[in-house]
């Protein structure tokens, strides 16, 4: 009977030892072993690994690349311009055993880099205009830019400005800089979103409007004086026209007119008393009117053929 016991004995004492022995790490983790809190070893392979029962710890960390999202901040650029940058990242544990003796846990990590990314981009906005956060690789700068110019106050050379990818480059490096001493190997920091604060936004939605106005003003501008050419040289045709038009009446009427006199000499020169008949009775029907009286003497020529009718 006590054999029996002693071997239940060894076989739950066995059980719980393997129980709380053995462990597994899989593919995604890396793990840190601790005893009574301290640092004792790290394990950087999967599959079955052992511990010390009831005396050492295993702490688990992620082995992948985990993802760092910052708050958005409202940072002044160098010509004064502010803006909310929403900044993202991508990092990884690269020192299990140091990052756990630094930080400790992936919320303590995430708080060093809110610290360490902030800074570094808060620092390269503040130094940078804001057409160099907002242009990209493809930009391809125009021919006819003065070689100096001037924004809000400030001496700028075409040559001397950078775009988004240069800054992005710059910002990772600073950063990278001081993530080794957690552990931490930084990968990649992006701008996720770019944005005029409040104030701004309107202002530049007014000077946005100023300027299609000022565009809609020149197409205009032209347009009328397309108009007034157009109505010019409309009016001159018409007036060509119309002198055209008058020149071709004057010629047409001047050779009726004058068929009309040839017409009227051939017919005087053929009875002469006669045409002056006719045109004697044409005087007559002009002169005497309706309720009209003509008074004429009696030796008048007019009166002439009204003397021999009677």
């Amino acid at each position: 009977m006590k054999r029996t016991v002693f071997i239940l004995f060894l076989a739950l004492a066995a059980l719980l030892i393997v129980k709380d022995g053995l462990y597994v790490v899989n593919e995604a983790e890396q793990a840190i072993v601790t005893q009574f809190g301290k640092p004792v070893g790290d394990v950087a392979y999967p599959g079955l690994h052992f511990k010390l029962p009831f005396v050492q710890n295993v702490n688990r960390f992620e082995k992948r690349i985990l993802k760092w999202d910052g708050d958005p901040n409202q940072i002044p650029t160098k010509d004064k311009k502010f803006i909310w940058i929403d900044t993202t990242a991508r990092w990884r544990i690269a020192d299990p055993l140091l990052f756990y003796k630094t930080v400790a846990t992936e919320r303590g990590a995430q708080s060093r880099l809110d610290d360490i990314i902030d800074s570094v981009v808060r620092d390269a906005v503040s130094g940078r205009l804001l057409v160099e956060l907002v242009r990209g690789s493809d930009y391809v700068a125009p021919t006819d830019v003065p070689e100096r110019f001037e924004v809000e106050g400030i001496v700028i050379a075409p040559e001397n400005l950078v775009g988004r990818e240069e800054m992005l480059t710059g910002i990772l490096e600073k950063a990278r800089a001081s993530t080794p001493e957690y552990g931490i190997e930084l990968i990649d920091v992006q701008i996720k979103r770019i944005n005029y604060v409040e104030q701004v936004r309107t202002r530049v939605y007014e000077r946005m409007i100023n300027e299609r106005k000022k565009v809609a003003a020149e197409y205009r501008s032209e347009g009328e004086g397309e108009k007034a050419e157009t109505l010019g040289k409309m009016e001159r045709e018409l007036k060509n026209i119309r002198s055209e038009a008058y020149r071709q009446v004057l010629e047409i009427r001047g050779g009726a007119d004058a068929e009309a006199a040839a017409i009227y000499a051939d017919a005087y020169n053929r009875d002469q008393e006669f045409y002056a008949f006719l045109r004697t009775l044409e005087a007559y029907k002009k002169a005497i009117q309706e309720n009209g009286r003509m008074v004429i003497t009696t030796d008048s020529d007019f009166y002439q053929y009204l003397k021999k009718a009677r």
